[in-house]
């Protein structure tokens, strides 16, 4: 039996530093949505036997919808771009070199991306998988339903679609380009409350 408690911590000072940071700046119903994208994500990693940095990826999961919130939302570019402009500015306060800073942006970057190889990049791999299942359901087969009970319990779902969704319909309108536009024409929250509903019953 997973100890969600374990699960959800995070794995070094810097991260447990991240989550801190996202609990003072995002909303409570983005926060669970972050701490159950790195359940999901670790979960997946070890299913897949694929090695992963886990404070690259905490911090990652943490900050990756940081350009949702109302302090950090950019006017000229994607909600993904401008999370990961935070994260690094993150990581340069908590002392990484260029290189890991360019790296946590490219994973939040690229969690918006239809797909991502996990030989190109684990983490982001990880991360596009882990927030499309608690998005949209997507690929909710490949994890354990006891898992995934669990989690939810621990950090309820209650509200999270409704808001994400109302804040991806205003990234979709305010910047057209943005990829933004796909997930929400594609029904993105909407959908990702109906597969959920079904799955935890």
């Amino acid at each position: 039996m997973t100890d969600i408690d374990a699960l959800l911590a995070a794995p070094t000072p810097a991260a447990a530093l991240a989550l801190e940071a996202a609990r003072e700046w995002m909303s409570p119903a983005l926060v669970a949505h972050s701490l159950r994208s790195w359940a999901w994500a670790v979960a997946l990693a070890e299913r897949i036997d694929l090695p992963y940095d886990a404070e690259l990826l905490f911090v990652a999961g943490m900050l990756h919808d940081a350009g949702l919130a109302p302090h950090f939302d950019a006017v000229a570019v994607p909600f993904e771009e401008a999370g990961g402009a935070v994260a690094a500015v993150f990581g340069a306060g908590a002392g990484w070199a260029p290189v890991r800073r360019g790296r946590v942006r490219e994973v939040i970057e690229r969690h918006m991306w239809r797909s991502v190889d996990p030989a190109f990049d684990a983490e982001g791999h990880l991360l596009e998988m882990a927030t499309s299942l608690d998005v949209r359901g997507s690929g909710a087969s490949d994890w354990d339903p006891a898992l995934l009970r669990s989690v939810t319990e621990r950090l309820p779902r209650s509200g999270f679609s409704d808001e994400f969704g109302g804040s991806i319909a205003a990234q979709a309108a305010r910047k057209p380009e943005c990829s933004a536009v796909r997930l929400h024409s594609a029904g993105g929250a909407a959908a990702g409350a109906v597969a959920w509903a079904a799955l935890l019953p």
